[in-house]
């Protein structure tokens, strides 16, 4: 029988001190709570900390990305199912007890609920089941258990994006299941951390397409995924001089960011950029 204590929510956050009080005031105050805080903000968090009961705050120096947080976090563990959520993603406790009451019947290494954004839903079961096997879900708000990942759980070369799929793909070739669960959150999408500046923007086209080629790279190997990916990067080159042309100055940043993240991908180098605030 899964109970509260055998539960871990981990949160990483980013300048989430606009949005982590809502995150985390329905979760049962039974449940470990850890927090990975990349930004390096110790006060708020160290406030934070002392009012809310079963949580630990770590507060990271240098931001190493998501899946890297996670693994700290994962490792700082000590319960045999981990709940893996974003800042904006809002959860109540009855969602909580529904996806308990369904994880503790089913042998799994990944579940996920139904994630729902304003403008969109991410559903795979459509139908009445209480869970349904999957290939992949969302990073968003996904269930580990512990024991199936033989301590291997995040590729930390990922900085952002692709990196929750790529795990899914790396269990189920351990023939492992994932399940998504008819269970429905909340996630408001994009406002994990409090700043939508435009240097937020440019990381998220950087490693948007650094992750894409790494992944490709990752299962198709290096040919395939070059002959894949540099008909994108000369469209890319294409775009830089067009919109150099046009002085569209804000298109321009955006294409040059994508095709920097593409092209250092492709000759092999880390997964560097990091945003300016």
């Amino acid at each position: 029988m899964i109970s509260y204590s055998d539960l871990t929510f981990i949160i990483v956050t980013f300048k989430s001190e606009h949005i982590i009080n809502n995150c985390l005031k329905d979760i049962p105050e039974e449940c470990d709570k850890i927090i990975i805080e990349n930004s390096g903000n110790y006060k708020f968090y160290n406030i934070l900390e002392q009012k809310i009961p079963n949580l630990k705050v770590f507060v990271m120096n240098n931001n190493g990305g998501f899946g890297k947080a996670n693994n700290f976090g994962i490792s700082n563990s000590n319960t045999e199912y981990l709940f893996l959520i974003n800042p904006d993603t809002k959860i109540h406790k009855l969602e909580i007890d529904k996806i308990i009451e369904v994880i503790q019947n089913v042998d799994f290494a990944i579940a996920a609920p139904q994630i729902v954004e304003k403008f969109k839903v991410y559903k795979q079961n459509k139908g009445i089941k209480d869970y349904i096997f999957v290939n992949e879900v969302r990073g968003m708000a996904m269930i580990l258990n512990k024991k199936k990942f033989l301590n291997s759980f995040f590729d930390e070369n990922f900085f952002l994006y692709l990196e929750e799929i790529d795990l899914c793909r790396r269990i189920k070739k351990m023939g492992e299941k994932i399940i998504e669960i008819n269970v429905e959150v909340s996630h408001l999408g994009n406002q994990s951390h409090n700043s939508e500046s435009f240097e937020i923007e440019m990381s998220r086209n950087w490693h948007w397409m650094w992750s894409k080629f790494y992944f490709s790279k990752k299962y198709k190997g290096y040919v395939l995924s070059l002959i894949i990916f540099f008909p994108i990067l000369i469209k890319l080159l294409i775009k830089l001089i067009f919109y150099f042309i046009l002085r569209n100055n804000i298109k321009l940043t955006i294409s040059k960011m994508r095709f920097k993240g593409l092209l250092t991908s492709i000759i092999g180098k880390n997964s560097y950029y990091r945003p300016k605030i």
